[in-house]
């Protein structure tokens, strides 16, 4: 199937449960909720940055919590669903063991009156995957062979391996935005402001003034027919602030409706008390780790570098990361996987200690014959995952070195800068965090290990990657959880790619006024059932 620029050119020469606790769903107190355009509007504010709209070209929750408002997908995550629902498919369904078939609801199309088909579909996907920017999601279609399109509505995924178990949540994640194969380019990213010029949008809303990392205006797109349904207000204004103490100034004041990522434990601990606010808690899979560059870390052996990454392990104290910065906000991860997803276990710390051990540490590299102390530059971002990430990587910094065998330099990159940098080897050892894209064990380990993980620390494990497939193609349940346990224990007791720290919850904080939040399994905000009093 030709197409649509082709035949333009010829016409004119996709366990866990994530549950809001409070108040999500409630109305006003009249009881009365204004829909569409004649309903007021929001204003958000968050300290989260963007990296660009384009799908192609990021794997950020700043970016996310833009397209996620504007562009359609297959499925999605929506109205507190635990699975995706349909948004600009009929349905989808394997019809082969290999062949996932999407049918395209009839008459949609981008606000700019292009339609949108198959086509689209096709093209949004192959230029994720032929792009493969290193801040983008090709790493969540590892299992993608090919697209057919039948027709104008009809897309057939032909994936490399049989019955994947996570196909269907992949098509809500980061590679799912459909975007227009008319306005966005092929083979290289498109500028943001090109995409908002071109008004190349299908989903709730449309941008009308779009000012990167300072302001983001969204309106009602009239003619969108998905999952979220009509929009609960008259459109919604994004502002990015610098830093988390203007941020709650502002939702304290009643500058903002909604603050949304981030605010300090401390802030969230106070304002809970504070009647002028709501606090609306989602218990969900953010997790806080540390990545070693395979290339880079400290060693002269592959034998050296996995006794410092050993040592490392024996010496973190969760527990005090836990209490003293984040007030238990955030809790101890002793494995890859949070402890409420089904298949996840405890195998780091039951491999080297959920306490800090100096004497396990120092036998490590003893028995490798690394000299000490082993000088460790350590990155860290200060903006991204919140501002307590200043006092976690300081209080890190402090525990290594009490130990005698390291030495630590710690230094502070902006989110903007470190998202490039720690993909071109500028950091031997580096903080990372993730927020899962759906609700499954296999969402913390394909991506992070497969061979396209998007971490780029050089790590490549061909028993790692064999279970990988195992597990996310088993259509037995319980067999899978087991394969899932073997895994990770393989990670933990032999190779120790990354180092869990903590994970935890997300909140938001609203005007009293303010109802209908919802987080979804991703832990991204749909702006459209956002209502104001």
């Amino acid at each position: 199937m030709a197409s649509k620029k082709a035949l333009a050119g010829l016409a004119i020469g996709l366990s866990a449960v994530l549950a809001l606790n409070g108040c999500s769903g409630d109305k006003p107190e009249d009881g009365t909720v204004t829909t569409g355009t004649e309903a007021q509007s929001i204003i958000v504010g968050t300290t989260d940055k963007t990296t660009t709209i384009d799908p192609a070209g990021s794997y950020d929750k700043g970016s996310f919590a833009i397209q996620i408002q504007v562009f359609q997908f297959l499925y999605k995550f929506a109205g507190g669903s635990k699975v995706p629902v349909p948004d600009a498919a009929e349905k989808c369904e394997f019809t082969t063991p290999i062949e996932f078939t999407c049918t395209l609801k009839s008459g949609l199309k981008f606000a700019n009156g292009h339609a949108l088909t198959s086509s689209d579909v096709k093209f949004s996907f192959d230029r994720v995957v032929a792009i493969d920017n290193p801040q983008g999601p090709a790493s969540l279609l590892s299992n993608l062979d090919s697209i057919t399109t039948p027709d104008d509505l009809t897309v057939v995924f032909k994936l490399k391996n049989p019955n994947d178990q996570t196909w269907l949540q992949v098509l809500a994640t980061n590679t799912g935005p459909i975007v227009d194969e008319e306005v966005l380019s092929a083979t290289d990213l498109t500028p943001d402001n090109d995409i908002v010029a071109a008004n190349a949008f299908s989903g709730p809303y449309t941008i009308t003034t779009y000012r990167l990392n300072d302001t983001v205006e969204f309106a009602p797109y009239a003619d969108y027919n998905g999952a979220h349904g009509t929009v609960q207000n008259g459109g919604v204004t994004l502002k990015t602030f610098t830093d988390a103490t203007n941020l709650k100034l502002s939702v304290v004041g009643g500058e903002i409706d909604v603050a949304y990522r981030s605010l300090t434990p401390t802030d969230i601990e106070s304002l809970q008390a504070d009647s002028r606010v709501k606090v609306w808690q989602e218990e969900g899979g953010e997790i806080r780790y540390i990545a070693f560059n395979f290339h880079t870390q400290p060693g002269d052996t592959d034998e050296q570098k996995f006794a410092i990454r050993q040592a490392v392990a024996s010496l973190v104290d969760r527990d005090a990361l836990s209490k003293d910065i984040y007030k238990g906000q955030f809790i101890p991860l002793c494995g890859y996987v949070p402890l409420s997803y089904p298949g996840a276990t405890t195998s780091v710390c039951d491999t080297y200690g959920d306490k800090p051990d100096l004497d396990k540490a120092k036998a490590y590299l003893d028995a490798a014959g690394v000299a000490t102390p082993v000088e460790l530059h350590l990155q860290y971002n200060p903006d991204h995952y919140g501002s307590s990430s200043d006092q976690e990587y300081g209080l890190i910094k402090q525990q290594l070195e009490s130990s005698g065998l390291f030495t630590v330099d710690l230094q502070a990159t902006e989110w903007t800068t470190y998202v490039v940098e720690r993909r071109n080897d500028a950091y031997p050892v580096y903080h990372m965090g993730w927020f899962p894209d759906f609700p499954d064990a296999d969402n913390f380990l394909n991506p992070f290990f497969n061979e396209n993980s998007f971490i780029g620390q050089h790590f490549y494990a061909e028993e790692v990657i064999d279970l990988l497939v195992a597990e996310s193609t088993e259509v037995d349940s319980a067999k899978r959880l087991e394969i899932l346990k073997e895994l990770q224990l393989v990670l933990a007791e032999k190779y120790l790619p990354t180092l869990p720290l903590l994970s935890g919850s997300q909140w938001v904080v609203t005007t009293a006024a303010v109802s209908g939040i919802e987080l979804d399994p991703s832990e991204s905000m749909a702006y459209s059932s956002i209502t104001k009093a």
